[in-house]
């Protein structure tokens, strides 16, 4: 005697949960344009190497006779598979069951993807299209109770995010506990079009605020990656699983293994010319950072974070020589580069990140100082940029600043941590100080101006001796700048740097989490 006939039960109870919601809902959400769960898993996974856990859970239906007739699987399909050969733990939504909503699921499946990921120190990735925690108000009259509410797995969840990398993705209209599920990550991917992530959706703020947005205008793409609430924005559904898996490939599976380095296809020596002139002489123009970027780091190895949020600053991932590295640079072409509150929240939240997985940071400076003004106090900047420093101070990870051009003021001085090994290059280019000559003369020789018969002549002669004192090799004489370099050269240095960065960060193999203080 055999136990054939229970795994014939086990197979065909396997079989009722692929149909997943049905035929018509299945249809239904490939109409709108989106893959069902079981297809963004097959996409997402190398082939073949998916194992599902909990396949058969769900609400069955039984017989007089008490034999199963049909079954309605929970709507979250959760298991691990491997990318490029890594291991990872998937939890995703199922919206063909009742719109993805936690009252449809059985929640300790979504806490067991969590402690899955957490236990066997692997990446979690959410692919998260569902409606929300509670669902809907009619599941009061099913129930016949109310509760309140709670967080299954939030501290499990709270612990990932000290530990293993994080991935939450929005493929489709995703509110309340899902859209918290996607930005409670490293980070986040929003399909353009298909996919929109609020606190509340559109029906629930007419009736509460008064207001009538459409889902696009209420929590779009554009939207959300503008406001920062979701870090990149994707043009379908392969581009997100893709962007999913570029982010993981620098990261290792958990912080107590060293960052994976990949095969160095691009020579550590190479020297591009573009770099002698990609800077202007006239400090008041922009340049395009991102080319120096490109430029300098492995050839295709730039991937950006949070590009339409705080855009003065730029935080990305790139390789040096086949090594991971963690990427700031600001962007002269918004703010001239100035340090907005957007751009110190961006800096911090990728410095942590950078900080837990031990990636070493390499930073390409033109920091002109806090952008100011009205509207600057009304967001609160000073607040915000003493937490960049606080950021900066705390990370422990090998860092090194290039200085392209400006570095004025507080903010100019958060490049890096003058209290332990600061290494920094600088370009010719490069000008610093408390506060830039222009706006920093008028304020200091205001009354002298005011008196004089000629004030254009007298500023133009006060900002020519001022500009004769300000040049790097002044500040290299004091060896208050530690190199002056050919910024062709930048590349072989960095690639040096990265090596023995990822030397001293083997040392800290198996160390686990980093502790940090509290900050303001």
């Amino acid at each position: 005697m055999t136990w054939e006939p229970e795994l014939e039960e086990l197979r065909r109870r396997e079989a009722l949960a692929r149909r997943m919601g049905g035929e018509e809902r299945v249809a239904r959400q490939r109409a709108s344009g989106r893959r069902t769960v079981r297809e963004r898993i097959d996409a997402l996974f190398d082939p073949g190497t998916f194992h599902e856990t909990g396949a058969i859970a769900g609400v069955g239906t039984y017989g007089a006779d008490g034999e199963l007739e049909d079954l309605l699987p929970a709507n979250m399909v959760l298991g691990q598979g491997e990318i490029e050969g890594r291991p990872a733990v998937v939890e995703g939504d199922d919206f063909t069951v009742r719109g993805g909503a936690a009252d449809a699921a059985i929640w300790q499946k979504m806490v067991h993807a969590e402690r899955m990921a957490h236990d066997l120190r692997l990446p979690l990735i959410r692919l998260v299209d569902g409606t929300g925690g509670g669902g809907s108000v009619k599941s009061l009259e099913t129930m016949g109770f109310t509760y309140v509410p709670f967080l299954p797995g939030m501290e499990v969840a709270i612990d990932n995010l000290a530990e293993v990398p994080v991935v939450g993705a929005a493929l489709g209209p995703v509110a309340g506990l899902g859209a918290a599920r996607v930005v409670a990550s490293h980070f986040s991917v929003i399909v353009r079009g298909t996919s929109q992530l609020f606190v509340a959706g559109p029906p629930v703020v007419a009736a509460a605020m008064g207001e009538s947005p459409d889902k696009e205008t209420l929590g779009g793409a554009r939207a959300q990656t503008r406001a920062g609430a979701v870090d990149n924005e994707a043009a379908d559904e392969d581009d997100a699983l893709d962007q999913i898996r570029r982010f993981l490939s620098y990261l290792p599976a958990n912080v107590w293994e060293l960052p994976p380095i990949a095969a160095a296809t691009d020579p550590p020596d190479r020297r591009e010319e573009s770099l002698l002139e990609i800077v202007p002489r006239d400090a008041r123009r922009p340049y395009a950072m991102r080319a120096i970027l490109e430029a300098v780091l492995d050839r295709g190895s730039l991937f950006e974070l949070g590009a339409r949020h705080g855009r003065s600053a730029i935080c990305a991932l790139g390789r040096l020589d086949g090594r991971p590295v963690g990427v700031l640079a600001s962007d002269p072409k918004h703010y001239g580069g100035g340090l907005t509150g957007d751009a110190a929240d961006k800096l911090v939240r990728f410095i942590d990140l950078c900080d837990q997985f031990r990636l070493p940071v390499a930073n390409f400076v033109d920091q002109p100082g806090f952008v100011i003004g009205t509207e600057a106090e009304k967001a609160n900047t000073m607040r915000r940029g003493a937490r960049l420093i606080f950021a900066v101070h705390q990370a422990t990870v090998p860092w090194c600043s290039v200085l392209v051009r400006k570095a004025f003021g507080v903010a100019g001085a958060a490049h890096g941590d003058a209290s332990r090994l600061n290494q920094r290059y600088a370009w010719p280019s490069g000008e610093w100080g408390s506060l830039p000559i222009s706006g920093g003369l008028e304020a200091a020789y205001r009354r002298d101006l005011e008196a004089a018969e000629d004030p254009a002549a007298l500023r133009a002669e006060i900002e020519a001796r001022l500009q004769a004192v300000t040049s790097p090799f002044r500040t290299a004489e004091r060896f208050g700048i530690e190199e002056i370099i050919d910024p062709r050269d930048t590349r072989p240095l960095l690639c040096a740097w990265a090596r023995r960065a990822h030397q001293l960060v083997a040392h800290e193999a198996g160390d686990g989490p980093k502790k940090r203080g509290i900050r303001p």
